[in-house]
């Protein structure tokens, strides 16, 4: 039985790091749906996400927060508004080595908007030398489209990064709407 107060949604591109931030973060043996990579040519980790991820964190002052993953390939996209149901926000992680990743970020905040207001963007992948954009690009992007939702770059695999990201996730939740969460 899940018995969570709140739910966020972690989405974003294949390889970002969903699995890994909900794994990081949570205080129980994390639910996945690992299987065989069949889509090499977007990335080359062996396995991947193709149902849901679940995993709880409770807080320091006792808030249970359950974590839900979604796949990353658009193939998986029919899930995700069934995931997002009741979500307070969503978590985006994007990987900043992918070709694109300002259209990544453009294509994920469209999609997830419809299911909740309250979103933090995370970058991954940052300190991997796989590309010469400069991390500015973010920050720029979000002013032009003129978007005020908090932006980190973490390693997924850190607590205290992801922890971060969720704690901003909250308190904008908390303050763009006046409730306490």
């Amino acid at each position: 039985m899940i018995l969570q107060q709140y739910k966020i949604v972690f989405a974003g591109s294949m390889g970002a790091g969903k699995t890994e931030a909900i794994r990081s973060l949570s205080d129980i043996p994390v639910l996945s749906t690992e299987a065989l990579n069949t889509d090499q040519e977007r990335h080359s980790k062996l396995e991947t996400t193709v149902g849901i991820d679940y995993g709880e964190v409770t807080l320091e002052d006792g808030l249970k927060i359950g974590l839900y993953g979604t796949p990353g390939q658009s193939r998986f996209d029919f899930i995700w508004p069934v995931i997002c149901q009741g979500a307070i926000g969503a978590i985006i992680l994007i990987d900043h080595n992918v070709e694109n990743p300002l259209t990544e970020i453009e294509s994920y905040l469209e999609t997830f908007q419809n299911y909740t207001h309250n979103i933090a963007i995370g970058i991954t992948h940052t300190d991997e030398i796989k590309t010469n954009q400069d991390t500015s690009i973010y920050k720029d992007w979000l002013i032009q489209q003129d978007l005020y939702s908090p932006l980190f770059f973490i390693d997924s695999r850190k607590k205290e990064d992801v922890l971060l990201l969720l704690e901003a996730l909250i308190t904008s939740v908390e303050v763009n709407h006046n409730i306490s969460v």
